[in-house]
């Protein structure tokens, strides 16, 4: 640790506190994330270990860099790139109002780390702005893998208390224990929505009831016959039948024609059927993107 110059504390992370620090070798800023280590306990908690074992993998620019891992009787110290600021702090920063350039910037570097995230076999579980990190040169970053999970085959049982509730999608909502990449691709389109509305919720809701009411009412209530399954589902419970009152233009009235469509394409009910974010990437949305941000696919 006496490489490091602590500087101030910038937050609260899942289970313990960063500071912004200098390494006082290179003068590099750096994050530490400090994780305590209880007596009592049975050592490094799991999600820490989860972290640094995922982290020391997936090294990605799209990613947050796991630099190194300090370790001692009390504590554990992760050393992470410092990033400025975070997009729920981004958004809190804006007037109502955000450019749709970088709306696609970042939109586009949320799918490009999750598809690297995916095909290393790797779900996040708990995407939304706070857990992605925004530099000064407007590079995002997916942070916070406390929740992550490596899957495989054979498909494991998941927990179905991950993601927070405003970013988990129905079917977890509704308890399903197995699930895919789908979990994140359903995050990646309610921060897309936000994205477009300067920060404000899509679905800011009370409780898992509420969430549910609040998605149903916008796409619709699903039935067996749009997404087969769902009744079987161990939270199932019966819904009103809604119809979609109001259509993506007024639910996302700054957003393009083409970037209503590949919004459709992530929220979808069923989640056999979202996109995935190889395949948003490639959307018709991005066809005009800066081609200094489509072609940076360095590590």
């Amino acid at each position: 640790m006496q490489k490091y110059e602590k500087l101030e504390k910038i937050g609260e992370g899942t289970y313990g506190t960063v500071f912004k620090a200098k390494n006082r070798e290179t003068h590099e800023i750096v994050a530490l994330k400090r994780v305590r280590l209880d007596d009592d306990d049975e050592g490094v908690p799991s999600s820490a270990l989860r972290e640094i074992c995922l982290l020391k993998e997936l090294k990605h620019k799209n990613i947050v860099r796991l630099y190194d891992v300090l370790h001692s009787d009390k504590k554990l110290t992760l050393v992470f790139e410092h990033c400025d600021q975070d997009l729920k702090k981004y958004f809190d920063s804006l007037n109502g109002e955000i450019d749709p350039d970088v709306v696609k910037s970042f939109m586009y570097q949320l799918l490009r780390g999750l598809a690297f995230c995916h095909s290393h076999n790797v779900l996040h579980r708990d995407l939304k702005p706070q857990n992605l990190l925004i530099n000064k040169n407007g590079e995002l970053k997916l942070a916070d893998f406390g929740l992550a999970r490596a899957f495989g085959i054979p498909v494991k049982c998941y927990s179905a208390e991950v993601v927070t509730l405003w970013y988990r999608p129905p079917d977890v909502l509704f308890g399903a224990k197995l699930y895919t990449t789908s979990i994140d691709m359903w995050s990646a389109g309610c921060i897309f929505a936000e994205l477009a509305n300067a920060g404000r919720p899509l679905f800011p809701g009370s409780d898992v009831d509420d969430q549910l009411k609040r998605i149903f009412k916008l796409l619709g209530t699903p039935t067996e016959s749009t997404w087969p399954g769902v009744t079987q589902l161990p939270d199932f419970k019966a819904f009103p039948i809604y119809h979609p009152s109001m259509s993506f233009s007024q639910v996302v009235p700054k957003l393009s024609s083409k970037g209503r469509d590949l919004l459709q394409h992530l929220l979808v009910c069923n989640p056999a059927l979202r996109m995935s974010a190889d395949d948003a990437m490639a959307h018709q949305y991005f066809s005009d993107l800066s081609s200094a941000i489509k072609n940076d696919r360095c590590q």
